[in-house]
């Protein structure tokens, strides 16, 4: 009876993972892997998330959605797929991890914080590969399969993530200038760089690939925590710099995802708290300070 029960959650998970209209090659990928994952805009997303860990930064309590959902993402390109994916690990299992990557193909091409005073302490690890797609499902799997299994840490209780939303999402949706979406406690607000063409072997590197700036909000609407990337061009790195530092908000990361791409993307990584409007417009501000016209040409 537990085998089958067994074999039959096995089943239905597989059955939520592989959702109609992913492609059958990514499907088997899914299944490899044992992930959950969805296809838009042609990408592949294969989620990773970091839910067996519960983090707190300076003191507040960070749900999951709030910056460490890992994911490794797929797409096409004139002969081969590309992947690309950031994986979130604990400071014992960098290393492990990163040994498995390069022994099995896959490079790693970034590895670095997202916050200060977070415990436990954790680490991004941006990895890039090409090939046909259950071929990188097979290099990347032994990695994917140390992650979470070093050291077991006590799940997040349900208070650090399954609270009902406290905050005005509409208010911040309308400061910022986009649309987000609410995971539990969470709103995530994201804006592709869709104005930065980038292309790597006929595959377009857009916003489920990493191409992004994104705002993660928890809190109430008098005392919200903010954290986040921005995607910037050589020349938007000093402007967005000062433009954060004048809203109050502290920048922990600057560095970049991949490597070779022209031209060239870096990435900051900012946090802050107090109330959740003051931090809308700090992120909307930087936004300002991108090409893309984003907040700009909002109304």
């Amino acid at each position: 009876m537990f085998m089958m029960a067994s074999v039959m959650a096995f089943a239905a998970t597989a059955a939520r993972a592989q959702a109609p209209d992913v492609p059958a090659p990514y499907k088997d990928v899914l299944t490899l892997l044992g992930k959950q994952g969805d296809f838009k805009d042609g990408v592949l997303k294969v989620n990773i998330p970091r839910s067996d860990v519960a983090v707190t930064v300076k003191g507040v309590k960070t749900p999951t959605p709030f910056g460490f959902g890992g994911w490794v993402a797929l797409s096409k390109g004139t002969s081969m797929d590309v992947m690309m994916g950031d994986l979130v690990l604990l400071q014992d299992e960098v290393n492990p991890v990163m040994s498995a990557l390069l022994q099995n193909g896959i490079d790693v091409t970034a590895l670095h914080n997202h916050f200060f005073w977070d415990e436990p302490r954790m680490f991004y690890m941006h990895v890039h590969a090409h090939g046909a797609p259950m071929d990188l499902a097979r290099k990347v799997k032994p990695a994917l399969d140390l992650i979470g299994k070093s050291s077991p840490r006590p799940a997040p209780t349900a208070t650090s993530g399954s609270t009902a939303p406290a905050l005005d999402a509409a208010k911040l949706a309308q400061i910022a200038g986009h649309e987000g979406e609410q995971t539990g406690a969470v709103y995530k607000i994201t804006v592709g760089r869709d104005d930065v063409k980038l292309a790597e072997m006929g595959a377009p590197i857009n916003a489920r690939m990493g191409l992004n700036t994104w705002a993660a909000f928890v809190g109430t609407n008098d005392n919200a925590a903010i954290a986040g990337d921005v995607a910037m061009l050589a020349s938007e790195v000093t402007p967005v710099l000062k433009t954060l530092r004048d809203h109050g908000l502290d920048v922990v990361a600057i560095h970049h995802h991949m490597t070779g791409t022209q031209p060239a993307v870096f990435f900051l990584h900012y946090w802050g708290t107090g109330p959740a409007d003051k931090l809308a417009g700090g992120f909307r501000a930087a936004l300002d300070e991108l090409g893309h016209g984003g907040a700009k040409g909002a109304k």
